[in-house]
């Protein structure tokens, strides 16, 4: 039992994997937390065989104040391994890593908060290991969300790079943000479940897959959504485009106002693909994410 966050683990009747699922590394991300206590209800007494342990939410801290970031000002999601001596959250860093390094797969579920709306999506570091790399993509095509998103194995300071460090398998999901999606909680839900299913720990079943989008990219820096479309002045921004929406390279995704409202700034698409996520508060700083876009590969 740790004294910084709620855990629990729901134990099968027979050997088997180990895994971890967690919510609330952002406290302004509610979805999964729900989805967490859901399967906190639904689990007991129904795993075929292992251990599943579950944190509805790490970050309590940035919780209670309905923030991204901790009280301390800092990001769970850039501060892992953590301080066991340090601030709030490098001490829940430390403590999440540490879970982490003994489980034998990670689920950590996100959305947008209150800044994205984010395409629902699962996602991976594409790890060098092939045989990490390949068990999650499956661990991503049995979440099934419309779009599975493999990034750069080089971001550090995360849940999933700590997991990569120790060779474990590891996904994380976005649903959408900006407000509340009641029917998140349920997706997600069910996606932890074909995920177990898939390690053996539940009944296998066979439903319609949701992907509709397949993309890998490897290029440095690829997975880091506070750095895409980063905005070019202080203003409001205004979307001309629509989570889900094609754009072609040069089409208008919307515009930065200055506060008089004289001023306004183009943002360009600067490569063809599919919207994915839009900046869901007006006000933007200078530098700060605007849009994001996922050039096209389509699954068969």
């Amino acid at each position: 039992m740790s004294n910084l966050f709620p855990i629990t683990t729901i134990r099968g009747s027979k050997p088997g994997p180990d895994g971890l699922i967690i919510a609330g590394v952002h406290g302004d991300e509610y979805e999964p937390i729900r989805a967490v206590v859901q399967l906190l209800k639904e689990l007991r007494n129904t795993l075929l065989c292992g251990s599943l342990t579950l944190v509805p939410i790490v970050n309590i801290s940035a919780y209670l104040t309905a923030s991204r970031l901790g009280e301390d000002g800092l990001d769970l999601a850039r501060t892992c391994p953590g301080n066991k001596s340090g601030s709030i959250t490098e001490k829940v860093a430390h403590e999440i890593s540490n879970l982490i390094r003994k489980t034998d797969f990670l689920i950590d579920m996100h959305t947008g908060g209150n800044l994205f709306d984010i395409s629902p999506l699962s996602g991976y570091m594409l790890h060098p290991n092939l045989e990490v790399l390949e068990t999650q993509r499956a661990m991503a095509e049995a979440f099934n969300l419309p779009i599975i998103w493999g990034t750069s194995p080089e971001l550090n300071g995360r849940t999933l790079s700590v997991a990569r460090d120790e060779n474990v398998p590891a996904i994380y999901t976005e649903y959408r943000g900006g407000g509340f999606y009641p029917e998140g909680i349920t997706d997600l839900a069910d996606g932890c479940k074909n995920v177990l299913a898939y390690f053996g720990m539940l009944p296998l079943e066979k439903g319609v897959s949701k992907v509709a989008l397949i993309i890998e990219d490897n290029h440095p820096g690829s997975g880091h959504l506070q750095e895409m479309y980063p905005a070019p002045e202080e203003g409001i921004f205004v979307p001309e485009v629509k989570l889900g929406q094609e754009v072609k390279r040069e089409e208008i995704l919307g515009h930065i106002w200055d506060f008089t409202g004289k001023k306004k700034t183009d943002i360009f698409a600067q490569q063809e693909g599919t919207v994915f996520l839009i900046r869901a508060v007006p006000m933007a700083k200078k530098g700060d994410a605007l849009a994001g876009i996922l050039s096209s590969v389509n699954k068969d």
